[in-house]
C-alpha cells in the first residue's frame, strides 16, 4: 500500500483557500502529524507559497497589484486562528469590541479578547494581542457572536457612559433578526447590561 503524500493533500486544501487566510497547523491535524505538517509548510513558505505569521500559524499571501506587495493579515484572522490552534471560545473586548462596532475609530494598540483558555499575549508587527481568560462562558458559548460583541461593548464603555448616540449605533449594527434573537439569548445578562440590550432592540422598533 503506497504511502499517503501528505504535502499534496495539504496543498490542495490550501488551494481552496482565498487568498489573505489565515490558518494554523492544527486545521491541517485531520492530514498528519505535528512534525510533518511543520516541515512541509516550512517548505511551501521557503518557496513563497505561505508567508508565517508566528510559530504554527499562516498565511496563504494577498498580493496589492497597487500596492505591489503583500497585503498583511486581520489581526481578527490571527487571533482566531490561534484560538483555533488550542480550541478556545473567543469572543473580542475592550477597544477590540469598541472598534468592531464603530464606537471608536482609532485602530488598537493591543487587540483584546475574553477566553476560556489560559491568559495569553502574542505580539505581530509590533501589535499586541491579549487573550483574557473568564469563567463566564455564557458570555462565550451561549450568544451568537453579534451580541457577545456588544456586551463586552456596552462593559467597556461602562453604565454611566452610555448615551443615546451609542444605542443608536449599535442598533445600526444590527438587523432586525438579529435584535430578535439578541433579546433572547442576553436574558441571563447583568441587569443594567440587558436593560441596554432591550433599548437597543427597542430603537427604531417604537416598541
Amino acid at each position: 500500500m503506497s504511502r499517503p503524500n501528505y504535502a499534496e493533500m495539504a496543498k490542495q486544501r490550501i488551494e481552496k483557500y482565498d487568498s489573505g487566510t489565515v490558518f494554523g497547523i492544527s486545521d491541517f491535524a485531520d492530514i498528519a502529524d505535528s512534525k510533518t505538517l511543520h516541515m512541509i509548510l516550512k517548505r511551501m513558505t521557503d518557496n513563497g507559497k505561505l508567508l508565517r505569521i508566528m510559530r504554527g500559524i499562516y498565511m496563504k499571501p494577498r498580493y496589492s497589484t497597487l500596492l505591489k506587495e503583500n497585503i498583511p493579515p486581520r489581526i481578527s484572522d490571527i487571533a482566531e486562528a490561534i484560538a483555533r490552534s488550542y480550541g478556545w471560545s473567543i469572543v473580542p473586548s475592550g477597544a477590540t469590541a469598541l472598534n468592531i462596532l464603530g464606537l471608536s475609530t482609532q485602530v488598537p494598540a493591543n487587540y483584546e479578547y475574553i477566553s476560556d483558555g489560559p491568559y495569553k499575549t502574542y505580539e505581530y508587527d509590533g501589535i499586541g494581542i491579549t487573550f483574557k481568560h473568564t469563567d463566564k462562558n455564557t458570555e462565550l458559548t451561549q450568544v451568537s457572536d453579534k451580541s457577545a460583541v456588544i456586551i463586552q461593548a456596552l462593559k467597556a464603555i461602562g453604565k454611566d457612559n452610555i448615551d443615546e448616540t451609542v444605542i443608536r449605533k449599535i442598533s445600526a449594527f444590527l438587523s432586525p433578526e438579529e435584535k430578535e434573537a439578541m433579546i433572547q439569548e442576553t436574558k441571563h445578562c447583568t441587569s443594567w447590561i440587558y436593560e441596554l440590550i432591550k433599548l437597543i432592540y427597542r430603537e427604531e422598533k417604537n416598541v
